[in-house]
């Protein structure tokens, strides 16, 4: 006999049983109908791309994650996330888009990342970004968070905070301290305040040889608390001399304005200075969101604005911002915790089970339920009663039609909840206008 091949999956894939993926797929398809739900259009690019394009920006630890392979005379990679082929795409179909262009993009991308419990190599990417002709509004950031509020809450969770910060604010402090080459060390020190602790980050930044008085002023910076509006006064307040600083705080101020103007309530955002996120990538407003019930997942949907998408493609100046949910990764660690409700086995709403060697009534009912736009499966086997209906219980499927000889000589239907037990005998209309109750 030949030597059985062992079936197993690669590390850093994910494969789910029918139970998980339903509820991933309801996920997927909640977050698709809120971004929608704000126009943003449908794209879908190759996940196969030329080497050169994919890899005309990357550098350091994306280059050594990409997946490149030759085939016949072509370099080819997959791509390791959706916005450098959003950045392809704008400036090939400049001519045929309107700007500012409002996209969403939710698939899979690849990352040759060392596999560890959360972390995948071939994982989905929910994304919008709104990108701009030369120029885009200050108040399409201020739309991003109410973007996030209603996806957040989609998805069925109430206790989250958005995070909001702008990088010319820590750019221009540093600016203005002098400390601006040194300024992306210091923002990777700044980032890691929460786990740190401030002792630590001051130990951090002298280490670095930085001045005594310029550490306070950074550490002042940080200790900046309150309320969202007590903040932005007290950032106005800071005798800090740089025009970037300045005009960050400004753009801050009007993006917090907007916010509110947007429909987000006050509980669910905040302004958070610590936040250095995408430090060679976002210029503007940048964001991170937090479930406050579940803080050890870190941030699940981040982002911010870029001054220019596509300058690795094209001349064109396009500014853009945006905001990014890795829905694997997220639904992976709320199923660990089980905080995903797995309701649904099966898709099927109703099980016709044919009760004679005859299948043709069955088949007929089946065919004018899903023109109804009922889910509905036919079981086909020749098995006992019994079998069949443990089969409608093991998928809990919530109602069977059962088809037998009673039910065609009387063109009626014996229709049986599977939760409560009752069963009925009516016509098909009847049974129809009960399983759309």
């Amino acid at each position: 006999m030949d030597k059985k091949i062992e079936p197993r999956t690669l590390p850093g894939f994910m494969e789910l049983l029918p139970k998980e993926q339903i509820a991933f797929n309801q996920m997927r398809q909640a977050i698709q109908k809120s971004y929608e739900k704000f126009g943003f259009l449908p794209l879908d690019t190759p996940i196969i791309e030329k080497a050169e394009v994919l890899l005309a920006k990357a550098g350091g630890e994306t280059e050594k994650q990409i997946y490149r392979f030759e085939k016949g005379d072509n370099d080819l990679a997959l791509r390791f996330d959706l916005t450098v082929p959003l950045a392809k795409y704008v400036t090939q179909y400049y001519n045929d888009l309107s700007f500012p262009f409002r996209r969403y993009q939710i698939g899979k991308v690849y990352r040759g990342e060392r596999p560890q419990k959360g972390r995948f190599r071939e994982f989905y990417q929910c994304d919008i970004d709104i990108i701009g002709d030369g120029d885009l509004s200050i108040i399409y950031d201020a739309e991003m968070p109410a973007v996030i509020y209603q996806t957040i809450q989609s998805l069925g969770f109430e206790n989250f905070t958005i995070c909001i910060n702008n990088r010319k604010i820590l750019n221009g402090l540093f600016e203005a301290l002098g400390l601006k080459e040194q300024s992306v060390e210091i923002m990777r020190i700044i980032d890691k305040i929460e786990k740190i602790g401030k002792d630590n980050v001051v130990a951090m930044l002298e280490e670095m040889q930085i001045a005594k008085e310029a550490i306070e002023k950074i550490v002042d910076f940080l200790e900046i608390a309150g309320t969202t509006d007590e903040k932005v006064q007290a950032l106005e307040n800071m005798d800090i001399q740089s025009e970037l600083f300045q005009k960050g705080v400004e753009e801050l101020k009007t993006v917090v304005g907007y916010v509110r103007k947007f429909g987000v309530p006050d509980t669910h955002f905040k302004v958070e200075l610590t936040i250095a996120r995408g430090l060679d990538y976002y210029t503007g407003t940048v964001y991170e969101t937090f479930l406050n019930e579940y803080r050890s997942l870190g941030s699940v949907c981040s982002g911010g604005r870029y001054d220019n998408l596509a300058e690795y493609y094209t001349d064109k100046k396009m500014p853009g911002v945006g905001v990014s949910i890795g829905l694997t990764r997220l639904f992976y660690q709320l199923n660990e915790l089980q905080a995903i409700k797995q309701e649904q086995k099966s898709i099927a709403k109703v099980l016709v089970i044919p009760m004679t060697e005859n299948i043709e009534k069955a088949l007929e009912i089946g065919a004018s339920l899903r023109k109804e736009n009922i889910p509905t499966e036919i079981y086909l086997e020749e098995k006992k009663i019994k079998a069949k209906m443990k089969y409608a219980n093991h998928l809990e499927i919530p109602y069977v039609i059962l088809v037998g000889e009673d039910e065609i000589n009387n063109n009626v239907v014996t229709l049986k909840n599977m939760v409560t037990g009752e069963q009925e005998t009516i016509n098909l209309t009847e049974a129809i206008s009960r399983l759309r109750d």
